[in-house]
Parts: structure tokens; sequence; C-alpha cells
């Protein structure tokens, strides 16, 4: 009998873990510190790619589950300048490998793949303790403690079961998102929703950027990037929608109004998103019963690859795990030399692309990657 494994979190890389482990019959128990799978908003848009996300996703046998979820259309991509310009504008032909889902419903898709009580909701981890011989302790902060033998932190940027493995701590990049959100944008602000498209706008400029991305029916989600430190943007007040919107476009003040509109008229309270990373090369040594998937291995700014490096991570750590199932030390020691030269490279380019989007030459140094891939 495999030895069972404990995941703490219940994201996008702890549940392709259990999903993965579900189809090879190794018993697996997830905890998650939210109430219920719809206690919190699960985020926008998200391109699941060929060559890391859908491989997850095809290890946890639900590609055709996946297929449903696909939003046709949304791969377009279109780069604008700050007066409304369009730099970049490449259609969706439906040959691209990187279809557009919701977050959401991809998370949904996933705890569906699992057994009605894989999934123990409401046990927050307050802390971790090693108990020696690869087994570790587990304390929730509703009072309640397990032991495990096997131990996988899939609990993000602000890991509890990290701390087993290694020192590093998350540190703010500079750089923040601010999120909004136009509803029925056809209608009620055309002109912000043909500047989007069918599928992604992306409006860089040095220090800056507006990005958006056209969701289910004609639902327009924004994410306003501002380089700025935390002490500014604590000196807004984020209780107070139309003040903090104000002084968001106030950043964009002569740029087209097709595109802040998508700030100023936004039917949403802004959200605000700062951006913490780990060290590029993050990796630890070998500690016996414990390792780490997703965010709580490799925190790196958004670059389009995150949640398809959790679910890749989730599902090479399950095969893992179902290829040497009476010798734990070696299925981790196999995942763990692949997942660090992986997620090393994913940031490498992650921090590429930040410096395209937000560097000096921004908006045509994207322009250039963009038709240089043509």
């Amino acid at each position: 009998m495999p030895t069972p494994v404990t995941i703490i979190g219940a994201g996008l890389g702890g549940l392709t873990l259990a999903s993965v482990l579900h189809v090879h019959d190794i018993p697996v128990t997830v905890y998650e510190a939210e109430p219920s799978p719809t206690a919190r908003a699960q985020g926008g848009m998200l391109d699941i790619h060929d060559y890391n996300g859908q491989l997850a996703i095809e290890a946890a046998g639900l590609s055709d589950e996946f297929r449903s979820l696909i939003l046709e259309g949304r791969q377009a991509i279109r780069v604008l300048d700050r007066d409304g310009s369009v730099l970049f504008d490449q259609p969706d032909d439906g040959t691209g490998g990187r279809p557009e889902v919701q977050r959401g419903q991809l998370r949904q898709m996933l705890i569906d793949s699992l057994p009605v009580g894989t999934i123990q909701w409401g046990h927050k981890v307050s802390g971790t303790r090693a108990l020696g011989y690869g087994r570790h302790e587990v304390t929730f902060t509703n009072g309640s403690t397990i032991t495990t033998s096997l131990l996988v932190g899939a609990d993000g940027a602000w890991s509890k079961v990290r701390p087993l493995l290694s020192t590093a701590t998350p540190e703010y990049t500079g750089i923040s998102y601010v999120e909004t959100y136009l509803y029925d944008a056809d209608t009620r602000h055309p002109a912000a929703a043909k500047a989007v498209g069918g599928g992604s706008l992306i409006a860089p400029a040095p220090g800056k950027g507006i990005q958006a991305h056209r969701e289910s029916g004609d639902t327009l989600h924004t994410y306003v990037s501002l380089t700025r430190s935390l002490d500014w943007f604590a000196a807004i007040d984020f209780t107070d929608a139309a003040a903090t919107k104000a002084r968001i476009a106030h950043e964009f003040d002569g740029w087209a109004t097709e595109l802040t509109a998508l700030i100023t008229e936004a039917d949403t309270a802004p959200v605000f998103r700062p951006h913490y990373t780990l060290p590029i090369d993050h990796q630890w040594d070998r500690v016996p019963g414990v390792t780490l998937v997703g965010d709580a291995a490799h925190l790196a700014p958004p670059n389009g690859e995150g949640a398809n490096l959790a679910m890749l991570d989730g599902a090479e750590l399950g095969k893992a795990l179902a290829a040497h199932p009476d010798d734990i030390e070696a299925a981790i020691t196999e995942y763990e030399l692949a997942l660090f030269p992986r997620s090393t490279e994913i940031a490498i380019d992650g921090a590429e692309l930040h410096e395209l989007m937000s560097g000096d030459k921004a908006p045509h140094s994207l322009v250039t990657m963009f038709t240089g891939h043509e």
C-alpha cells in the first residue's frame, strides 16, 4: 500500500497532484484554509499551455473535461500604444496552443475529479514541525493536528510548509497590479470593448501599463500595472473606490480615454495585488518526507506560466510517486531534480518579459518580441 500523501492547499497545483494520485490509487488528503470551494473569487482567465499545463491535465485524465471549459477566440492578442493606436494585432485562428479558461471553472473541474472528503475545507495551518524519520506534524488554527510521512506544501506565496525546507521568504518586486472589471462592456462601454478586442489587450509603457482580458460574455477584466513602492500604495484608501480609481487613472493622464475607461468606469472597487517573488534560483537540500509545488516552491511575478507550472509540478510529483510507490525519497528526489532547473528557467524568462513590458523601450520592445516570434 503506497504511503498516504498529505497536501496543504487546494490551489491548482495541489489539486492537480491530488487528481493524479487518485488516478493511480494513491491515498491522499488535501487540507485547505478556505471554508468552501466558493468562499473566494478565483481570479480571471488562464491560458493553459500545450507544453506544461495541458500535459498536467492529461496526466489527471481530464482532457475532455478541460476542452469543455475553453472559451473560443480568447487567444487573440493586441498591443496598443498609449494613444490607442494598434501596434500589434494577432487574431485567434484556432491553431494556438494556449487556450483560455476561467480559473474558477478549472479549479472546480479538479475538485470534481476527487472523491468527496478528499478535501478537508476550513483547515488553516498555523504551524508545521519535523518529528524525525521523515514524519511531520501539522497544526491547524482550529486546534487539530495531523502527522504524516509525506507532506506536500501547495500553500502558495506565504507557505507554512516551506520553512521545513528553506529559510527563503518572498520579497516585494516593486510592481503591483490594481484589478478592475467592466460588465456588459460591448453595450455599456463600447470604446473600451473595441480596444480590448476578442482576447487580450496589452498597453505597456515604462514603469506602468494597462492589460485586460475579455472573459466569458462581454466582461472585461483589467490589470493595471504600476512600478511603485508599497508606501506609495499604502497612501491610497482602497476602501474609497471612486477616489482610488481617480488616483490610479491619474498615473495615465494623457492616455486614450478608451484605455483609461477600463479604470475610471470600472463596475467594481479596485483591488490591490502586490507582487512578491522568491529568489530566481530558489532550491533546497533534500529533507525526508516533505516537498513543495507551485508558488510555495518558486513564487515569481505574473508571467503567464505560474498556474501552468504549478499544475505541471503537481502532475510530475504525482507520476514520480506512482513510479516509486515503495520509495518516497526516490520519488521526491526525481521530482526535485527536474523541478529546480525548470522553475529557474521560467523565472528568468519571466524577468525578461517584465523588462519588455515595463522597461525603457516599452511598448516597442514587446512588439518586437511578438513579431520576432512570428
